[in-house]
């Protein structure tokens, strides 16, 4: 028997019937002939992690910007979490655990430089508006590899274009395992954003709200520990009742909300980090301007694209790509005057 055949098999036996079967997947764009090793989920995720959008992760602000400490989180660290949190809610209700983890691993894929400083920047910039969740989508299928894409499973790009957001009038996945995500991204930005809030000095213990800590825990790791294990076992209850929807106890949610929003008005958009992002901002918004006038500028792939799509289209795909420090090294050599006498 061929291997692959024998992981899918597996999956029949040990997942639950509304799970993501790799057996019923809705395919790709393209077909292509199956693995023998491994599921259609399983080759998804290798091919994310192998790309280079993801390993540009690293280099990409999650909220401190030019931080200099070894410990504060990146969009790559955050990923990981991200990933290590879902599929340890997937396993515990009995989902596809290589579907969840190609999910996690490439939802914040198309984020910009300068955290959502720079989303902020290109959503202003750009007529149609900007979400990193849209461009993560873009970016997997029409930028890597040269425009290419890597041809992934449509549940893939469904639970990537729909991973943002807490707004339960929004669209959600059509897939459990994209729902996972979703929920899991939030508990883990939450929880290290405080974590590394405080390891800055830019908040204290004393100042979480009070009712939140009370009811989700003191510690970062008891606070995960009550949103996993809630969403565990709300949703199992869910799926029990008839009901197929990722969801937290509501009073566990209405804390998460809680310290989410505490989280915007205190160092996402409050004053303690004003100025840096306002210089976030000017840099992105230069080098955006820069190319805009000057698209033959950017590399080939770019500007082909800007023939294609149009010029906004092509300078936001460069811009929305760069790392935090490729971006400010294109600043200094385009506006810092050099020294050219000696």
């Amino acid at each position: 028997m061929i291997i692959r055949e024998k992981i899918e098999n597996n999956e029949k036996l040990i997942l639950r019937s509304c799970a993501s079967m790799s057996t019923e997947t809705r395919g790709r764009a393209a077909w292509e002939k199956k693995d023998d090793i491994r599921t259609c989920y399983m080759v998804d995720r290798d091919r994310i992690i192998h790309s280079k959008p993801f390993r540009r992760l690293k280099h990409k602000t999650q909220v401190y910007i030019r931080t200099f400490g070894d410990h504060y989180r990146t969009r790559l660290t955050h990923t990981l979490e991200v990933a290590q949190i879902a599929k340890t809610i997937g396993r515990g209700i009995g989902l596809n655990e290589d579907l969840i983890e190609a999910i996690a691993l490439g939802h914040d894929i198309g984020h910009v430089a300068f955290a959502h400083n720079g989303e902020d920047v290109l959503n202003q910039l750009l007529p149609k508006g900007f979400k990193h969740s849209e461009n993560s989508v873009r970016v997997l299928t029409k930028i890597e590899k040269q425009g290419k894409g890597l041809n992934l499973s449509l549940e893939v790009l469904d639970g990537i274009l729909y991973h943002s957001g807490f707004d339960k009038k929004g669209a959600s996945a059509f897939t459990l395992e994209g729902q996972v995500v979703k929920y899991s991204d939030k508990i883990a930005y939450v929880n290290h954003d405080i974590d590394d809030s405080i390891r800055a000095k830019l908040l204290s213990e004393k100042e979480l709200p009070i009712d939140s800590i009370t009811k989700l825990g003191q510690s970062h790791s008891q606070r995960i520990n009550t949103l996993v294990t809630s969403c565990i076992y709300t949703t199992v209850d869910n799926i029990n009742s008839g009901n197929n929807a990722v969801s937290l106890e509501a009073g566990i949610e209405k804390s998460l909300i809680e310290l989410r929003a505490f989280l915007f008005e205190n160092v996402y958009k409050g004053d303690r980090l004003k100025e840096e992002r306002d210089k976030a901002k000017f840099v992105l918004e230069q080098v955006f301007n820069y190319f805009f006038k000057n698209p033959k500028k950017m590399p080939k792939f770019y500007f082909n694209i800007v023939e294609k799509e149009g010029l906004y289209q092509g300078v936001s795909d460069y811009i929305s790509g760069m790392s935090d420090d490729y971006c400010l090294m294109l600043f200094n050599n385009i506006y810092v005057p050099k020294i050219v006498i000696y």
